[in-house]
Formats: C-alpha cells, structure tokens, sequence
C-alpha cells in the first residue's frame, strides 16, 4: 500500500511538473522566422489591446486544466448543497456550534 501510494505521488508530481517544460523557442532545425505575438511587456495593461492573446497561449493546455473545469459546477453543487446549509444551521445555535460573528460576517458575503 506504501508503495502504490508513493507511486501515485510521483505520477502527480510528474504530470503537475510537465505542464511548464515547455518553452516555445525554435529548435535549431526551424529556420522560419515567427514575430512574437506582441512586443509590449506581458505585465502591461495594454498587452491586451495590441495582441491576441489566445494567438500566444499553448495549443494543448495542462490535463488539469480541464480537470478544473469538469469539476467546478461538482464544486458549486457542494456549496449550495453541503456547505450552506450546515452554516444556517450553525447560525440557528450559535452557542451549541460555535458560530461566531466572523462566521456570520463570512456567510453574509456570500448572498
């Protein structure tokens, strides 16, 4: 068991670790010259205004990326469902729960 457990944490860390390897330069046997998509800084609030920036963003996004986005309305459902409700329930009985003014002010927000 110890050892399948450190084996999917090698196969996390391996696939969380790939999505940054690559870097976009040319290899050495591309000789066409491709522009940047644009000369502006990519911190620059303008960067947005001169470029496309969909033009520049890699063609296979990270696995889990999509993972993120499969899961997000699970994520929602769990709020709504779950999370919600135990905090009306904890504001029903404070004292019993511990519900505490910084809960309620949490929770406030929220609506």
């Amino acid at each position: 068991m110890r050892a399948m457990s450190w084996a999917v944490g090698i196969a996390m860390a391996t696939m969380v670790a790939t999505g940054c390897a690559t870097t976009g330069q040319q290899s050495a046997g591309d000789k066409e010259y491709r522009p940047p998509t644009s000369m502006y800084n990519i911190l620059d609030s303008t960067a947005l205004v001169y470029s496309n920036p969909t033009a520049g963003s890699a063609i296979n996004d990270h696995p889990l990326r999509w993972i993120g986005f499969i899961s997000h309305p699970l994520g929602h459902a769990f709020d709504y469902g779950v999370n919600r409700p135990v905090y009306t329930l904890g504001g029903s009985i404070p004292d019993l729960f511990g519900y505490t003014a910084e809960d309620s002010m949490l929770d406030a927000q929220r609506h």
